[in-house]
């Protein structure tokens, strides 16, 4: 495949799964809303659009207009950059994730995996993944104030302390399949 042709499917891949997982996560959180409404004896969003179902895009609008607010002794460029360093990583382990077959077009075959199948893919996922423990940490830090410092690095324990017991689940899953590739995972599961 020429490497023209793969950057552009690379992108495509990757707007595709960034508005799937953008969208599903937007209204995952407007169905809680609307349970725990429920649950309160409230009506939870209604507002906007039939049943409150362009809540999400209302409050997406709400959060590109709000006033951005720096507190004013804080050390800045790691202000800014622990949340980017957060999202960053987040987002870039879903890269190795396969999220379909491959489809032909032509006379190429396209994987539906951002990336190609890479044979370390789990390791990967485990590594990114807990770089962006930095994040949180490097944002408490940052901001310059003790008890922020202290919920920064109780959260980013809190991770940690997840991430083992993930780690360790996995187990079971690796000697099934005897690969680390997340291809060769799925594809044992047949």
């Amino acid at each position: 495949m020429p490497i023209g042709l793969y950057i552009l499917a690379s992108v495509i891949k990757s707007a595709i799964v960034l508005f799937v997982l953008l969208t599903a996560v937007a209204y995952t959180v407007w169905l809680e809303r609307k349970v725990v409404g429920h649950m309160q004896n409230r009506w939870g969003p209604t507002r906007v659009g039939p049943f409150g179902l362009l809540q999400p895009a209302a409050d997406g609008l709400k959060f590109l207009f709000k006033e951005d607010l720096t507190p004013p002794h804080v050390y800045k460029p790691l202000f800014l950059a622990a949340p980017l360093i957060a999202v960053i990583f987040a987002l870039t382990s879903i890269a190795v994730i396969p999220f379909g077959n491959d489809i032909v077009i032509g006379e190429y075959v396209i994987p539906l995996q951002i990336t190609t199948d890479v044979n370390t893919g789990l390791l990967l996922i485990l590594g990114v993944t807990s770089i962006g423990v930095y994040g949180v940490a490097l944002a408490g830090w940052s901001s310059n104030n003790k008890y922020s410092l202290l919920g920064g690095l109780r959260a980013s324990a809190q991770m940690v302390s997840y991430e083992i017991s993930l780690g360790l689940s996995l187990v079971g899953v690796l000697i099934m399949s005897s690969s680390f590739s997340l291809r060769d995972i799925v594809h044992s599961q047949q």
